[in-house]
């Protein structure tokens, strides 16, 4: 047991995990224990656990809905917070969403659409948490978070509360400023506009078939891997590559879309990573092209 693990029975910082598997919380459905995943239910709860981890110097990460991530198989040492239900709300007024850090971003599409709020529909088929998305300023068909981003509540890794406008966050492609300033994203405001609802109900349902027919949705996978590359696409370098298909292990680049790697059944870390470090070398050998990962990899190697 580590040291510290006795001072979270100490404070109010809501339901506490020991050495909890990974695994069930991310959608490639592989990872190892956290020596502590801790829920906090209220931005007092959250706010009082990263003011522990600061005093003790205990590390922490930060996971929402495990969309975007690889936890390796040895899991993660420290605390790994995930917000609790309290965090799952919205609200609307007039043309603008409040919405918590652990909504989902899919179910929120809907409740806008049936509001007829027009806005989200790009993210319809993005499987996070509004602060996940707000973190990567999450993006699809041309648009991303940062186009209807008003402001945020951030819990500080100092345990103070902020508020960032959309300056603040100095969004760019899959990046904000909290990649930077450790924080944690408990609401988010955004300004949508005023539309007709069937007419957003159909953008929604042909962004899903889309997603349905292009990406293989029906096996654990994490979206697509690999940022695009300027002025290309990440997909067509790997198929053009003829890298389709590889195994390695349980782990297989998709026939359905090369930039996805898929858990066959059984797969781990180091299966995703070993296709992961041959895609990159074969990329970069044939064109000359680093691919950067868009999914984090974190945990204990």
């Amino acid at each position: 047991m580590q040291q510290w693990m006795p001072l979270l029975a100490e404070h109010d910082i809501g339901k506490v995990l020991e050495r909890e598997p990974l695994a069930k919380y991310t959608t490639w459905k592989i990872g190892g224990p956290a020596d502590a995943l801790v829920i906090p239910d209220t931005k007092e709860q959250l706010a009082r656990v990263l003011r522990l981890a600061r005093e003790h110097g205990i590390p922490w990460m930060q996971l929402g809905r495990g969309s975007n991530m690889l936890v390796s198989d040895k899991g993660i040492r420290g605390l790994v917070i995930k917000l609790g239900p309290g965090f799952d709300y919205a609200r609307f007024e007039d043309d603008r969403i409040i919405a918590g850090g652990g909504v989902s971003l899919v179910k929120l599409c809907v409740m806008a659409s049936k509001q007829g709020l027009s806005g989200l529909e790009f993210a319809g088929g993005i499987p996070g948490s509004v602060g996940g998305a707000v973190y990567m300023n999450a993006g699809a068909h041309g648009s991303d978070v940062s186009q209807i981003f008003q402001s945020a509540e951030i819990v500080l890794d100092t345990g103070e509360l902020a508020v960032y406008d959309a300056e603040a966050m100095r969004f760019s492609y899959r990046h904000s400023v909290l990649h930077e300033q450790r924080g944690m994203v408990t609401e988010a405001v955004f300004q949508m506009k005023r539309g007709d609802r069937e007419e957003i109900s159909a953008a929604l349902a042909a962004f899903k078939d889309r997603r349905r027919l292009t990406q293989p949705l029906q096996l654990a996978c994490a979206g697509s891997v690999f940022r695009n590359p300027p002025g290309d696409y990440a997909a067509r370098l790997i198929e053009s590559a003829g890298l389709k298909g590889l195994k390695a292990g349980g782990a297989e680049v998709s026939l359905q879309h090369a930039n996805f790697i898929v858990n066959t059944g059984q797969a781990t870390a180091e299966d995703v990573l070993t296709l992961m470090k041959h895609i990159q070398s074969t990329i970069s050998s044939q064109t000359g092209i680093k691919l950067v990962p868009e999914v984090f990899v974190v945990g204990e190697r």
